[in-house]
C-alpha cells in the first residue's frame, strides 16, 4: 500500500500522531525529583541491558529540535506525557515552577507548529517518595493523584486539548506490582490486585479534578488490550484464557465503561482482594470523553506455567515462572523483535469484542499507542532503511480505520516519536520512527519517518 493509497482509506477527520512518555526520553533527572523507576532500574539486573533513564533521549534538553522533527513531520497530534516528579517533587505539596514551566513551553511549541497536544498525566513515573509508601497498593497514591491532576489541569487546561489520566494501568499493576520485572518489583499477587483497584480510582479521581478546574479538553484513559485465544481446545487452556482475558482487557475496561467489575469467581476475588471502599465503583466510572486502546499483539493462552529459563525480552523475575499460565507462539505470523507476532487483522477482532462487550457504552476510540520494535542497522551514513517498520504501520493503521460496526475510532498514534528507554528492555528495543545515538543523542529519521510523512502530506493535502 502506498502513502497515498493509505491516506485515501483514512475516514475524514481521522488523525494521525506519535507517541512518547517523559520518563522514556526525557532524562534530565536531576532536574526533577526521584521515580521509583530510577531505583528500579539502579538494582542488578533488573534492566536487561543494565542501562538507566537518567538521560534517556536527553528530550528535556532537546525539546525544540524534536518539536521541529514533528513540525517537519506534518503530525496532526503528539501525545506526551507530564513527568509527575518533575511537576510534584515527591508526590505532594506544591507544584515546581522549574517543571511547569518546561510544559508550558512544550505546548506553546506543540500549538504554534499547528500539533494538537494529548497529554498523559501519568505514565508509570511514580514518585520515589510515593513508592516508598506502598505506591499504588495504597489507597491514598490515588488521593495523592487526583492533587496531582489538578496541579497539572489549572497550569494548562487551556491548552491541551485531549487528556489521558493513566497509561496501561493492566501492564503496571501486572509487571510492576505482581510479577516483579517493572517498577517496583513487588511480586505479590495481592500488591498487584490492589494496584490495579487504586489505578481506576485514582483515574476515576482525577477525571472530577481536571473537570472541576475546569479544563477545556477531553478526558479519557489508555489501556493495553490484546484478543485472546484459547491456545487448544482443552478445558484448562479455555479456563486459562477466559482468566487472562479477565485480568488483561475487561479488569481495567469494565469499570470505567460499565460501572462494574467484571462477572465470575476471578471478578468477586479481586474485588475482595482490593478491599474496595463504598463509591469508588463510581468513581472509576466517571464518564469519559474517548478510550485509548494499545493494540501490539494478540494472546493464544495455554494452562501451565511458561517454558522459560528466567524471563522475556521485557524483563525477568522468577514470579514470572510460577504464573499458571503461559503465551503461546503464533508460528502463523512473522514476529517484531520483542518476539510479538505482526498481525494487523486482529485489530478489527479485538475492535468488534469492544463493541460486543460494551455496546452503546463505548466512547469513540483512540489509538494512543501503536508500533513495532525492530532490530534496526544503520548504514555507513547512519541512515535506517527499516521498511519493515513502514509495512508494519500501515497495515496497522489501516486496520484501525477500517470501519467496525458500534465502533468510532478517531485516530492512531505512532509509538514513538524517538527510540527511547524501553523499561526493563532498556535500550535493546527499538520502537521510534527517529534514531536517537546513544553517545552523541542526535536524531536520525528512519525510513519509516519520511515514509510516515508523505503519509500525512496525502491525508492533509
Amino acid at each position: 500500500m502506498t502513502p497515498e493509497e493509505l491516506a485515501a482509506a483514512l475516514p475524514p477527520g481521522f488523525r494521525l500522531g506519535v507517541s512518547t512518555s517523559a520518563y522514556q526520553v526525557e532524562g534530565g533527572a536531576d532536574e526533577r525529583g526521584p521515580a521509583g523507576w530510577d531505583e528500579f532500574a539502579a538494582e542488578p539486573e533488573k534492566v536487561l541491558d543494565g542501562s538507566d533513564a537518567l538521560v534517556a533521549a536527553d528530550h528535556y534538553h532537546r525539546m525544540p529540535e524534536d518539536v521541529a522533527l514533528l513540525r517537519e513531520l506534518g503530525v496532526d497530534a503528539y501525545r506526551f506525557s507530564i513527568s509527575w516528579p518533575r511537576v510534584q517533587p515527591g508526590g505532594r505539596g506544591p507544584a515546581s515552577a522549574t517543571g511547569l514551566a518546561f510544559y508550558d513551553r512544550l505546548l506553546d511549541e506543540l500549538l504554534a507548529a499547528g500539533i494538537r497536544p494529548m497529554a498523559t498525566l501519568f505514565h508509570w513515573d511514580t514518585p520515589a517518595e510515593l513508592e516508598h509508601a506502598g505506591g499504588w497498593a495504597h489507597r491514598d497514591t490515588a488521593y495523592r493523584f487526583a492533587e496531582y491532576a489538578a496541579i497539572a489541569g489549572e497550569a494548562f487546561g487551556d491548552r491541551v486539548a485531549d487528556w489521558v489520566t493513566v497509561n496501561e494501568p493492566a501492564t503496571l499493576a501486572l509487571e510492576g506490582y505482581t510479577l516483579d520485572v517493572h517498577s517496583p518489583g513487588r511480586g505479590l499477587w495481592l500488591s498487584g490486585v490492589r494496584a490495579a483497584h487504586h489505578l481506576l480510582l485514582g483515574h476515576g479521581l482525577a477525571v472530577r479534578a481536571l473537570r472541576a478546574v475546569p479544563v477545556s479538553g477531553r478526558i479519557g484513559i489508555s489501556n493495553a488490550h490484546s484478543p485472546v485465544f484459547a491456545a487448544s481446545s482443552r478445558w484448562l487452556d479455555r479456563f486459562a484464557a477466559r482468566n487472562f482475558d479477565l485480568l488483561n482487557n475487561r479488569v481495567f475496561a469494565d469499570p470505567v465503561i460499565l460501572g462494574r467489575r467484571p462477572p465470575g469467581l476471578l471478578g468477586l476475588l479481586l474485588r475482595l482482594g482490593a478491599a474496595p471502599h463504598p463509591g469508588d465503583a463510581r468513581i472509576m466510572a466517571e464518564p469519559v470523553d474517548f478510550y485509548g486502546i494499545q493494540y501490539y499483539f494478540p494472546s493464544r493462552v495455554a494452562a501451565g506455567p511458561p517454558k522459560l529459563k528466567r524471563g522475556t525480552h521485557d524483563g525477568h523475575s522468577t514470579a514470572m515462572l510460577d504464573l499458571p499460565l503461559r503465551l503461546e507462539p503464533w508460528p502463523e505470523y512473522p514476529e517484531t523483535g520483542f518476539g510479538w507476532a505482526v498481525a494487523p487483522g486482529m485489530v478489527t477482532t479485538l475492535l468488534g469484542r469492544f463493541a460486543d462487550r460494551y455496546g452503546d457504552r463505548l466512547p469513540p476510540v483512540v489509538f494512543t499507542e501503536g508500533g513495532a520494535s525492530f532490530v534496526d542497522t544503520p548504514d555507513a551514513e547512519g541512515d535506517v532503511e527499516d521498511g519493515y517498520r513502514s509495512d508494519y504501520l500501515a497495515s496497522h493503521i489501516a486496520a484501525a480505520a477500517t470501519p467496525v460496526p458500534g465502533v468510532e475510532v478517531e485516530g492512531y498514534y505512532v509509538w514513538s516519536l524517538l527510540d527511547n528507554f524501553e523499561w526493563a528492555a532498556g535500550y535493546t528495543q527499538h520502537f521510534g520512527i527517529v534514531a536517537v545515538d546513544r553517545e552523541t543523542k542526535a536524531r536520525t529519521p528512519k525510513a519509516s519517518y519520511h515514509w510516515y510523512r508523505e503519509v500525512l502530506s496525502a491525508k492533509n493535502a
